[in-house]
């Protein structure tokens, strides 16, 4: 399987999961000019899309979602709780998804994961093709035990590094938002993502993507500095997402 980023953060995410027979995308918060763009700097068309998949319902991950399934035909999978909040409009093909019950899209088995996150029914997802495993968790508040038992044995793994707790803290977010981002249904600081990594198998994850890092409240630095005490228990390799560039193909294999 192979993995890469149209681009990562709060001005707009979109991930492609591919395994040479599906090709998936995970969430867009991207208009659809900007979309296109991305996709085929990645060398990949809208018509290549299997299906997108929307993890919860906030912009920066729903943003392009509807206007692309209406112009190209893509099948749409969310939750129940994310279509309520998504505010999509009429998508040609839309399929709801329990959140405790795996399902397929062509030659992928997917997981979908619930997680503790300020929206009204989001999950992350799991991707499994050829005996690969494949995680993506970003936008949570806190690592839960079943997260954490879920997350164990991933082959690659794309997890959210959203903020540096001094520069959150110290930064020019109003106090509110400095509430809604640290708290326990906000986003993963720097410390808690090194955590998840604490306890789940390091040794298989052959590739490790710090994703969805604050622009004002992180730097690459940082969260890789966080996570180095538990990659010298491993030989991942460590890519950092960003915003504007997301990241190219990455390949994972058994």
């Amino acid at each position: 399987m192979r993995f890469a980023s149209l681009g990562s953060g709060s001005r707009g995410n979109g991930t492609l999961i591919e395994d040479g027979d599906t090709c998936l995308l995970v969430d867009l918060g991207f208009t659809l000019k900007e979309s296109v763009r991305r996709l085929r700097r990645l060398g990949r068309q809208p018509e290549d899309v299997s299906a997108i998949l929307v993890t919860h319902e906030h912009a920066d991950h729903v943003h392009g979602v509807g206007a692309f399934a209406r112009k190209f035909g893509t099948p749409v999978f969310m939750t129940p709780g994310t279509h309520k909040g998504a505010r999509l409009g009429t998508v040609p093909k839309l399929e709801k998804v329990n959140c405790h019950r795996a399902f397929r899209v062509g030659s992928v088995g997917i997981e979908p994961v619930p997680v503790p996150h300020d929206a009204r029914e989001p999950c992350q997802y799991l991707f499994m093709s050829g005996g690969v495993r494949v995680g993506l968790l970003t936008d949570l508040g806190h690592i839960t035990p079943f997260v954490a038992e879920r997350y164990d044995g991933c082959d690659g793994l794309m997890l959210e590094c959203n903020h540096d707790v001094g520069m959150l803290r110290d930064g020019p977010y109003p106090w509110p938002l400095k509430q809604r981002v640290g708290g326990i249904h906000g986003h993963l600081n720097n410390v808690q993502a090194a955590g998840l990594l604490d306890v789940v198998n390091i040794a298989r994850i052959q590739q490790l993507v710090l994703c969805h890092l604050s622009e004002q409240n992180n730097l690459p630095d940082l969260a890789t500095q966080a996570v180095e005490p538990a990659l010298s228990r491993s030989n991942a390799r460590l890519t950092v997402a960003a915003q504007e560039s997301g990241f190219d193909w990455i390949e994972v294999g058994s």
